[in-house]
């Protein structure tokens, strides 16, 4: 490793510690020319496979896309970064898991789905709404029905059901 002050390639490294739960390692260095301390961050690279779109087109997986569709659905929600971080690492490492060289473009769809399914009601509904074409209310309405016969996911302290429970009156 270069230090970034002097480019000596003589550095060493000072402390390791995870982070992110274990996601990246976080190394302290120190150059062995001129002194100054530095931080590093080690993570894995995955290796997504290719998309293979509705039309037949193939491209390269896109992270940033990923992340802008779940930031769109859980946009003005009470979700904290860390599992929205946590859900995406999820999705990503479940296709490099599978080992597959091209996924379809609605394995992905439906990944999220189940991702924001347990992070928030509320946003599992909109990208449902945006994914599945909702044409008009009564679509709309037997997906919360669906989630209602399902189960709602995971609710976050500050997250109100988007399902009344059975006893309620609401």
């Amino acid at each position: 490793m270069r230090c970034p002050f002097c480019s000596s390639s003589d550095t060493r490294v000072v402390d390791s510690r995870l982070g992110d739960g274990g996601e990246n390692v976080r190394r302290r260095r120190e150059c062995q020319e001129c002194s100054q301390r530095f931080t590093t961050f080690e993570q894995v690279v995955f290796e997504m496979p290719r998309v293979i779109k509705s039309d037949g087109r193939r491209e390269k997986f896109d992270e940033a896309k990923l992340r802008r569709g779940i930031a769109r659905a859980l946009e003005k929600r009470p979700i904290e970064m860390k599992s929205v971080e946590s859900a995406i690492n999820r999705i990503m490492r479940l296709f490099t898991r599978k080992g597959d060289r091209e996924i379809n473009a609605k394995q992905i769809g439906e990944a999220v789905m189940d991702a924001l399914k347990q992070l928030d009601e509320v946003a599992y509904v909109r990208f449902a709404s945006v994914y599945r074409s909702f044409q008009d209310p009564e679509a709309f309405s037997d997906e919360v029905e669906k989630l209602r016969e399902t189960g709602p996911g995971r609710e976050s302290e500050f997250q109100l059901s988007l399902l009344p429970d059975k006893d309620s009156k609401r």
